[in-house]
C-alpha cells in the first residue's frame, strides 16, 4: 500500500509539474497571462506596473533557498522530510446566530484565514474559502479540516474583506456563492477587484491608507502589511496586498492582518494609530520551509506574530492561517505550541489559538491609557533568544 501511495503521489506531482511547465512556457512566449489588474499613478509602493513592499522586498526568492523548481518539486512530492500531517482533523461545525447586536462580539474561526466576526448587528467575513483545495484547476494543497461553519449555516454576510489574490485567500467559487446569496459589501486592495469581478461579484478596491464608511460609526481602513500577490506566474505583484482595520463605534476596532511577513515591523503601529484594537486576527502558520526556520519573508511565524500583537497593543488576538491547508514544513500543531511559548516570553496573555468551529466571545477593549506606561517593545532578537530552549528547538 505505501508503494502504491508513493507511485500515485509521484504521478500527481508529475502532472502538476507539467501544468506548471506549461504555464511557464506560456508566460515566456505570448505573455497573455500577464494580466494588468490595475493601472494608476506611481506611489511609494507602485512603480507604474507592479506593486512592491516599500520597506524592502524579501519575498521573491523561494522560502527554502535553492531553485524555485526544486522547491515546488519537494512541496509536491513531500520529499523534504517534513513532519507528517493528519489526513483529516475532526471538526464540530458551529451554528452562529443570525445577528449579534450592540458591542457584544462573537467570533468563529472557520479555517485558515476565514473568520466570521459578529458585532454591531454586522456579519463580517475575512478571506472566505470553503473549497477543498487551495489552488487553480482543482490542484493545490488539500483541506485537512472541514470549514468550521457549513456554508448553509452561515448567516447573511454584510461585509467581506479580501486581503490579496493568492488562492488560499481569494477563492472565486466561494465569493460567487456569497455574492449570489447575500450581495455583501466586498472591500479589497487595488487590482483584486478585477479578479473578483470574474465571478460576477463587485468589490471596492482601495489603496493603503484608503477607507470606506460601511454605515454610520463603522468604517473600513485599508492598511499596509508585507506580502506579495499572484494568481499565476507572470502576474506577480500586479495587484496589491493589505491588512484592514474595521473601526467600530464602541468596544475597540477589529484588525485583520491578512497574509504577511514582518518587514520593517512598523505597519502594526500604523493600524494601532486608528484606535484601540479589540481583536486582531494574526497569522501564525506556513512559516517554516527548512528545519528550524522561524519565519519567511512573506509569512510571520508565532514568534513574530507575538511581536505584531505587542506592537498593535491589542487587547485580544486570534491565531489564524494554520492547521487547515498544509503549505509548509512545520507539523500541524507546531504553530499554536510555539505561540504559547512566545507569549510567555512577552509575559502577556490574550493571544490564543482555538479549534476550528469554536465560537468565542471577545470582551471590549479598554480605552483608558495604560498605567503604568507599557514597557518598550520586545525586539525580534530578544524574542528569538527567549525561544532558544530545548523545548522549542524540539518542535518540528
Amino acid at each position: 500500500m505505501p508503494i502504491v501511495r508513493r507511485i500515485a503521489r509521484t504521478a500527481l506531482a508529475a502532472t502538476l509539474l507539467l501544468v506548471i511547465a506549461t504555464g511557464l512556457a506560456v508566460t515566456i512566449i505570448p505573455r497573455f497571462l500577464d494580466r494588468r489588474y490595475y493601472e494608476g499613478p506611481r506611489s511609494d509602493h507602485y512603480d507604474g506596473a507592479r506593486f512592491f513592499n516599500p520597506d524592502g522586498d524579501d519575498t521573491m526568492a523561494p522560502p527554502a533557498g535553492g531553485s524555485r523548481g526544486g522547491f515546488l518539486w519537494r512541496q509536491l512530492t513531500g520529499s523534504d522530510d517534513r513532519p507528517a500531517w493528519p489526513d483529516r482533523v475532526a471538526v464540530t461545525p458551529a451554528r452562529p446566530p443570525a445577528r449579534v447586536a450592540g458591542t457584544r462580539m462573537l467570533v468563529t474561526w472557520i479555517g485558515h484565514a476565514t473568520v466570521l466576526i459578529q458585532t454591531q448587528g454586522l456579519n463580517i467575513l475575512t478571506d472566505p474559502v470553503w473549497g477543498a483545495r487551495a489552488g487553480p484547476f482543482g490542484f493545490g494543497p488539500r483541506r485537512v479540516a472541514a470549514p468550521g461553519v457549513r456554508f448553509e449555516d452561515l448567516p447573511r454576510i454584510d461585509l467581506v474583506l479580501v486581503s490579496h489574490n493568492h488562492y488560499d485567500h481569494l477563492e472565486q467559487a466561494t465569493l460567487k456563492r456569497l455574492w449570489q446569496r447575500d450581495r455583501p459589501t466586498i472591500v479589497t486592495s487595488l487590482g483584486n477587484d478585477s479578479v473578483i469581478a470574474q465571478t460576477g461579484a463587485r468589490a471596492m478596491a482601495l489603496d493603503w491608507r484608503g477607507g470606506v464608511q460601511i454605515r454610520p460609526g463603522v468604517r473600513v481602513a485599508v492598511t499596509r502589511n508585507h506580502h506579495w500577490g499572484s494568481r499565476w506566474f507572470a502576474d506577480r505583484n500586479r495587484a496589491l496586498w493589505s491588512s484592514f482595520v474595521v473601526q467600530l463605534p464602541a468596544g475597540g476596532n477589529l484588525f485583520f492582518a491578512g497574509d504577511t511577513g514582518f518587514g520593517d515591523g512598523q505597519w502594526p503601529a500604523e493600524a494601532a494609530a486608528l484606535g484601540p484594537v479589540r481583536l486582531a486576527l494574526l497569522p501564525i502558520g506556513a512559516f517554516r520551509f527548512v528545519p528550524g526556520q522561524m519565519a519567511s519573508g512573506a509569512h510571520i511565524g508565532p514568534a513574530q506574530a507575538a511581536l505584531v500583537f505587542e506592537r498593535l497593543r491589542a487587547a485580544h488576538a486570534l491565531a489564524i492561517h494554520w492547521g487547515t491547508f498544509r503549505l509548509s514544513y512545520e507539523a500541524r500543531d507546531t504553530p499554536p505550541r510555539m505561540l504559547s511559548a512566545a507569549m510567555k516570553c512577552l509575559g502577556r496573555t490574550g493571544f490564543d489559538a482555538v479549534a476550528i468551529g469554536r465560537t468565542i466571545e471577545v470582551p471590549p477593549a479598554t480605552t483608558a491609557p495604560p498605567s503604568p506606561p507599557p514597557p518598550p517593545m520586545t525586539t525580534p532578537a530578544a524574542m528569538l533568544a527567549c525561544l532558544d530552549t530545548p523545548a522549542v528547538r524540539a518542535m518540528r
